[in-house]
């Protein structure tokens, strides 16, 4: 009997291990029009697999500034997600206005190849490029790699070689059933929108 919903992307006998990038999956789903519920996004790894770690990364503002996304990184840190952050790092603008830029791509990298052969299958939520590379060395050691993002908005925040390279991508719009927030008593919102993951000077 063929597999429905997220059961036909995970093997139940596969150890997997997610690396979230959290800035980017809130973007996605913003675009998408719904909010993320990280219990039930939880579940859907959990559930249907041996789920080894679920790492999130962030960028927080510093501890002495009220940071937005505090609550959520509270909440997922007691609550089965292995949390991974780093300062914001603050850049002032000719207008006055603040800009913020948290890149967590070598953490991610780092964590990926530590992890991968301990597990058989890598699941990266993220829609950035610049991990192709990584991809690749992951499945020179014979593991699985799938990526979530989104190509349903204009332009995709999937890049094209990332989703190519992948052994399965997965839209985030498919998830939508599964890992939508339902209640405002749920885990908080993702307010990663502080954060820029592109730094002016890589986008040239």
């Amino acid at each position: 009997m063929a597999h429905s919903g997220p059961g036909r992307w995970f093997s139940p006998h596969e150890r997997i291990a997610v690396f979230i990038d959290g800035a980017n999956l809130y973007q996605a789903a913003r675009a998408l029009a719904f909010d993320i519920d990280y219990r039930r996004l939880l579940d859907v790894f959990a559930s249907r697999g041996r789920l080894v770690r679920a790492y999130y990364y962030t960028a927080l503002l510093d501890e002495q500034e009220y940071s937005p996304i505090r609550p959520l990184v509270d909440w997922l840190d007691y609550n089965g997600y292995t949390m991974v952050t780093k300062p914001l790092k603050e850049f002032s603008q000719a207008t006055g206005r603040r800009k913020y830029k948290g890149n967590m791509d070598v953490d991610i990298a780092v964590d990926v190849m530590e992890l991968a052969p301990h597990v058989d299958h890598v699941v990266l939520v993220t829609g950035d490029g610049d991990f192709k590379r990584l991809v690749e060395a992951v499945q020179r050691r014979g593991v699985r790699v799938s990526t979530i993002s989104t190509i349903r908005t204009t332009p995709p925040l999937i890049a094209d070689e990332l989703r190519r390279q992948s052994d399965q991508f997965i839209d985030l719009a498919e998830l939508h059933a599964y890992i939508a927030r339902q209640r405002p008593s749920e885990p908080p919102a993702d307010r990663d929108e502080l954060i820029e993951e592109e730094d002016e000077e890589d986008l040239g």
